[in-house]
């Protein structure tokens, strides 16, 4: 866990980077710990609501603990953000996982 340790004493200088946010909920997700996963997705989000890429970490998450419903939300949310910015593939990553569960 030396990996995680690190990044969150990174985040402890930069606590809204949303990059590192990131990164520190995708090590979370890899202990299955998909609360805390959620938890820093929805910071990363809340730092940058065009990070397309935490919503789809997120709905990927809330699939793994079996909640179609928030997985569905999750991806509508990214695609909408993707669409703002014009992320084409992004949009596409995301419609195509809501497709997957709908």
């Amino acid at each position: 866990m030396p990996r995680l340790e690190k990044m969150l004493t990174m985040l402890e200088s930069s606590p809204t980077d949303a990059f590192l946010l990131y990164g520190i909920a995708l090590e979370y997700k890899k202990l299955n710990e998909f609360d805390k996963t959620i938890s820093y997705l929805d910071r990363a989000i809340e730092s940058d609501p065009n990070f397309c890429y935490a919503y789809y970490q997120k709905g990927q998450t809330w699939e793994l603990m079996n909640d179609v419903e928030r997985a569905k939300r999750a991806y509508e949310a990214g695609i909408k953000a993707g669409q703002s910015i014009g992320d084409t593939k992004a949009v596409g990553e995301l419609t195509g996982a809501l497709e997957m569960i709908s």
